[in-house]
């Protein structure tokens, strides 16, 4: 499973640490390469690609390995974007919307519980439909919007991925901590291959240094596809 890093990202080591703990092989995918040296999925990790000078994301877009990457994933390839990967994502338009400032206009960091929607992605098969994980958030322009009718088709099709929601004793209007619409946390493409997310469940894998160990699923999901 390749980690892609760009100039700013700051979460590849972690994203390939991940993937090292869930059973996988990580191998490191520099932004100017087009080759994917044979690997089978593809994590961009969060992080400020280009220091984020344009819209977070607009420039990595023109990266090279994206290019190779958009090809591979509409043939199926799972790819995941957390965070400013997210955002690169949405700008190569591999899914839909954009993420832009929080609403408070200041940058958060904190553990933010979510949701589980839909199980059926290349990313979420070890959890359940339901289930409530919570995982480390990090992010000044995580707020995902898109148009109305955009909304109404990620509802319609099970494309929604995960929602903020509120934790234990957490009032609920407390619960969505960028003002994403509809409380959005994580979304997936039609095919189901293309998982992109705010929250870091790369920073949840490890009792020792994470709130929880919820993001291993994340990895272990994608590696038990790549077996089959």
């Amino acid at each position: 499973m390749g980690v892609v890093t760009f100039p700013g990202s700051l979460d590849d080591r972690d994203a390939r640490r991940a993937i090292r703990i869930a059973g996988g092989e990580p191998v490191a995918l520099w932004h100017r390469d087009k080759d994917l040296h044979q690997v089978d999925a593809v994590v961009l990790p969060g992080g400020f690609s280009y220091g984020d000078y344009l819209r977070c994301g607009a420039i990595a877009r023109f990266s090279p390995v994206m290019q190779t990457i958009v090809e591979q994933a509409k043939q199926g390839m799972p790819v995941l974007g957390i965070c400013n990967g997210f955002q690169v994502l949405c700008e190569s338009h591999l899914l839909p919307g954009a993420l832009t400032r929080n609403d408070h206009l200041r940058f958060i960091c904190r553990d933010q519980r979510l949701r589980v929607e839909n199980n059926r992605t290349a990313w979420t098969t070890d959890y359940t439909e339901g289930q409530e994980i919570t995982v480390p958030l990090k992010n000044g322009e995580g707020g995902y919007v898109a148009d109305e009718h955009t909304l109404d088709a990620l509802e319609a099709e099970g494309r929604v991925v995960f929602r903020y929601t509120a934790g234990p004793g957490t009032p609920e209007e407390q619960a969505n901590p960028n003002g994403s619409r509809r409380d959005i946390a994580g979304i997936t493409n039609e095919a189901g291959n293309v998982v992109g997310l705010m929250p870091h469940p790369e920073h949840a894998v490890e009792s020792l240094t994470g709130p929880t160990t919820d993001g291993l699923g994340f990895f272990t999901s994608a590696l038990a596809r790549l077996v089959v």
